[in-house]
């Protein structure tokens, strides 16, 4: 492979130039994000127009959910081998053709493929692997850096559905998808080609000197096993409140919309959440960023269960966004602690995938039980049952860490 940085200083980590990738990798999560966020919008819509039931029509939204979590997986380990610039090339193709393809969908099975395997799988290279690149750039201010890319997410989630709404209310669901594709595609395609340089050599053995006192005398195997299930408890107790604080504001009399306007709260304090740990992981390092996280989300699903007033709830709303946006990341910053630089976008994407899957089963099973008990009590029960889970592997994890002698983990 021709050396493109020959003629030109070497790149570093932490330096400008490391800054002005996180810049890129913000914006590309930013515009690629609206593949998660487009079908939630367009739901309705797709519904009216293909004359089918609502639990029909939220099929997509499962797909998409499930291709992104398998997705981010494949194209982290595109990114391991060939560099981010061919993920994200890649993912944008797919995710443009994706809403191509969607927008001219005779039907619910052709739509809800197009949205799992075009849009889905094109989507995923704009969060796990641009995290895990943005690590291998980053060893003094890898914790607030990570949490930045990171924040790409829930900024499409802020800016994406009022746009897409409004041109679906003008111009039809079908024609606004067709525009998403044109859009991410002359948009993405830059900003993708801006991040064509590989990380620094030396970023691996900078990031095994960084974390040489953070070892756990298990298998890299188990390790792995073990931020799996955590992430996917985690995200389970995350999903109670994230999936279902609408309907819960309208059982309780408030109505729909003060209950979207909790869920707007919560994501706005969420990203305010994501740049203080990660602030703070640089700080303590990926497993207490994790436990602390994960501890005070705890606590704010327990304030969920004393106060149902509509003040107490906005104030709870936020103080729950605030302490669960930075547990995600925190992952990102534990496989960069633990593992060769080398497997950061294949093991960042599986622990990604696994928090994805436990929002998608989060939600699902918070309704169940819902059905089952006509009340949301249970339900937020459950799902501090998930977090105490989460809180067990991360202090358990902790605790080996403290006690291990030597080197990083081995390969």
């Amino acid at each position: 492979m021709t050396d493109n940085t020959a003629g030109r200083e070497a790149p570093r980590t932490d330096s400008p130039y490391a800054w002005w990738r996180l810049l890129i990798a913000l914006l590309l999560s930013t515009v690629g994000g609206a593949g998660m966020w487009s079908v939630v919008v367009a739901l309705p819509a797709v519904q009216a127009d293909f004359g089918i039931a609502r639990a029909d029509a939220s099929l997509p939204y499962t797909l998409t959910m499930v291709c992104f979590g398998f997705g981010g997986i494949a194209m982290g380990r595109l990114s391991d081998r060939f560099g981010i610039i061919v993920p994200a090339v890649l993912g944008t193709v797919i995710l443009a053709a994706g809403f191509g393809v969607a927008s001219l969908a005779g039907g619910l099975t052709a739509f809800a493929l197009a949205q799992g395997l075009l849009i889905g799988v094109g989507a995923s290279s704009t969060f796990g692997p641009l995290i895990a690149d943005t690590s291998q750039w980053f060893v003094r201010r890898r914790g607030i850096a990570v949490a930045i890319a990171a924040s790409g997410n829930y900024l499409a989630g802020t800016l994406w559905p009022p746009v897409i709404q409004h041109f679906i209310a003008t111009s039809g669901w079908r024609a606004t998808y067709l525009g998403l594709g044109v859009f991410c595609l002359v948009a993405m395609l830059p900003l993708a080609a801006a991040l064509r340089r590989r990380h620094p050599p030396s970023v691996a053995g900078a990031g095994a000197a960084r974390t040489a006192h953070p070892v756990v005398d298990i298998s890299p195997r188990a390790l792995q096993t073990l931020l799996v299930i955590a992430g996917f408890a985690c995200c389970v107790a995350m999903a109670m409140p994230q999936v279902h604080i609408v309907a819960y504001c309208a059982d309780l009399g408030f109505g729909p919309a003060r209950g979207a306007q909790m869920l707007s709260v919560m994501l706005g304090c969420g990203i305010v959440s994501r740049l203080t740990f990660g602030w703070i992981s640089d700080r303590i390092g990926g497993l207490r960023t994790l436990l602390l996280g994960s501890g005070l989300q705890c606590a704010a699903l327990i304030l969920f269960l004393p106060f149902d007033g509509l003040v107490s709830l906005f104030l709870v709303s936020a103080l729950f966004g605030l302490f669960q946006g930075g547990i995600v990341p925190s992952y990102a910053i534990i496989v960069r602690e633990f593992f060769p630089a080398k497997e950061a976008g294949a093991r960042v994407g599986t622990v990604i995938m696994a928090t994805l899957f436990g929002m998608a089963l989060g939600g699902w099973l918070s309704g169940v039980i819902f059905d089952l008990t006509g009340s949301y009590r249970a339900a937020f029960l459950h799902g501090i049952a998930w977090n105490v889970v989460n809180l067990a592997i991360a202090g358990w994890l902790l605790r080996r860490a403290s006690g291990a002698k030597g080197a990083a983990v081995p390969a």
